[in-house]
């Protein structure tokens, strides 16, 4: 129980930081600093090797490369839970792995119906499937005893298979036209670091020179290059020897020391140069188009009535249990809770629509109204919930 109340005590820090830097953002983007807050968003960043040339603002540096990190932590996560975690055996993983389904399936079908008539528009439809696990951990965290450690677990769960639809959804449905040369070299790469883990090498540098060279080919490939940290995280063992014979894990150690620069550095970054929407020139009118409209009543109608309807369902027909110590209610508000997209949300967002201004900015601030009304309804509906 140790690792998981440390996980949530993290993921919760790294949420109300998240709070913060969104404000932050938003006061930037919307007074008279916000020429200086766009200036830095395009800030130009170059590196060059020989031929070899990357050259993106800081803005992309950051959603492709600082996400890739983002995407090992979780890879890593989701390996360990599957091994000898919460994602172990199907008791474990039946209720929150069915309540995560429905928590993709509604929302995107709220989205799909009210935008199927433009094939643009209908791209995003993945956008109000996520959840941030940072952000839900950091609301349910502020009400302390009164959410049992079993409904905590359960949101964490479900939030990392959330996160493992989202690489298969990105990987599937938001992939440009792929360069022969470049997914050649990503699959050679690939290749390599299962052989790594197939002869039992335990240096963890080993992995991170193959992994740099499958981010870059995956970069230059038309894949969407986070990807290439969750092929990463699959091949680090989880269990190995080190030189003086002694046993260690280098998937927990790197799991652990990157633990603290991505809930503290590199998501409230992100939170940062992605959360800054301009809403003064943004009317109420634009509001209830059908984009911000399917992602406000997706993440929060749709994520709620998905995981709760699903876990209704599956607890009803003895697939799965309430979980220990909770009631009905509080199942019902941590389902809200799950409304809260935001970061995951966010990221899917700049992959469906890669031009901001094609719905000028309506999407993004959809995606904060959303997410912040999940978080307060949730909230409330929990801190008012009779105890079981």
């Amino acid at each position: 129980m140790n690792f998981i109340e440390e996980f949530i005590k993290k993921e919760s820090s790294s949420g109300i930081l998240l709070i913060f830097t969104t404000i932050l953002a938003l006061l930037l983007s919307n007074t008279f600093m916000a020429p200086i807050y766009e200036s830095f968003l395009h800030i130009p960043v170059e590196i060059r090797f020989g031929s070899l040339h990357l050259d993106k603002s800081l803005y992309h540096w950051i959603n492709d490369g600082l996400m890739a990190i983002f995407f090992l932590l979780i890879g890593l996560e989701v390996k360990r839970e599957i091994l000898e975690g919460h994602l172990s055996s199907l008791s474990q993983i039946a209720l929150p792995g069915i309540a995560a389904i429905g928590g993709m399936v509604v929302p995107a079908g709220i989205y799909l119906a009210l935008n199927q008539n433009n094939p643009i528009a209908a791209n995003g439809w993945a956008v109000p499937t996520a959840t941030d696990i940072a952000f839900a951990l950091g609301i349910l965290s502020l009400l302390g005893k009164r959410v049992p450690i079993s409904l905590k677990i359960f949101l964490m769960t479900l939030a990392i298979i959330d996160d493992l639809g989202a690489i298969v959804i990105i990987a599937l449905f938001y992939t440009a036209e792929i360069s022969t040369l470049s997914i050649i070299v990503a699959f050679v790469s690939l290749a390599a670091l299962i052989l790594l883990n197939m002869f039992g090498v335990s240096r963890k540098a080993a992995y991170f020179i193959v992994g740099t060279i499958l981010w870059i080919s995956v970069l230059k490939s038309g894949v969407h290059a986070t990807l290439a940290g969750v092929a990463l995280a699959f091949t680090i063992p989880l269990n190995a020897i080190d030189e003086n014979k002694r046993p260690f894990s280098p998937l927990k150690e790197i799991e652990h020391n990157l633990h603290f620069w991505v809930a503290f550095f590199i998501l409230p970054l992100f939170a940062f140069v992605n959360a800054g929407v301009n809403i003064t020139e943004i009317s109420f009118n634009q509001m209830s188009n059908a984009v911000p409209l399917g992602i406000m009543l997706g993440l929060f109608f749709g994520k709620q009535l998905g995981v709760f309807g699903f876990s209704f369902i599956a607890i009803k027909f003895n697939l799965a249990k309430l979980p220990e110590g909770s009631n009905w209610m509080q199942l019902y508000g941590v389902s809200i809770l799950t409304g809260v997209g935001f970061t995951m949300s966010l990221f899917i967002v700049s992959l469906a629509f890669e031009d901001d201004n094609i719905f000028q900015y309506t999407d993004k601030l959809a995606i904060l109204i959303g997410s912040f009304v999940s978080g307060i309804v949730g909230y409330l509906i929990l801190k008012f919930a009779k105890d079981a």
